[in-house]
């Protein structure tokens, strides 16, 4: 499994809202320059976002977007699958596309032990969390890869 730009950047887009007031609403122009992500692209993400209930947006000269709910509400895992679908790492594991062969197939357990691996890490981490992660590198010295 491999986790697209548009995912990636999705992650990136919902760090930069949390870490404004909650209350203001934030233009894709100012986050596609802070971000260094095309406007456009993030255009399309935004979309997802939005019909997916994680964020809302007002028209205007203030308008933008904003986070629907707290960031210690949201998890790595929901705006992951918001934005790519399904994180399992073979299609078997999809509902739509079970297999005849699961129930005689021996690797099956062995691709959805790895699926509930990925579960538990990207349900775990809070965008909350990663704000604080972020803050606490911004406010380091050092650079780091």
């Amino acid at each position: 499994m491999k986790i697209s730009t548009k995912g990636r950047y999705a992650l990136r887009l919902m760090l930069d809202l949390a870490e404004q007031p909650p209350e203001s609403y934030v233009s894709l122009k100012s986050v596609a320059t802070r971000q260094g992500i095309s406007e456009k692209y993030l255009e399309q993400i935004i979309k997802l976002l939005g019909k997916g209930g994680l964020v809302e947006s007002t028209r205007g000269k203030s308008g933008g977007y904003r986070l629907t709910r707290p960031a210690s509400a949201y998890t790595v895992g929901e705006i992951l699958r918001v934005t790519e679908g399904s994180l399992a790492p073979v299609s078997c594991l999809e509902d739509e596309h079970h297999c005849e062969n699961c129930e005689d197939c021996v690797t099956y357990e062995i691709w959805q032990n790895v699926l509930d691996a990925i579960n538990e890490v990207v349900d775990s981490i809070t965008l909350s969390y990663l704000v604080e992660k972020q803050r606490a590198k911004k406010g380091c010295p050092c650079k780091k890869g």
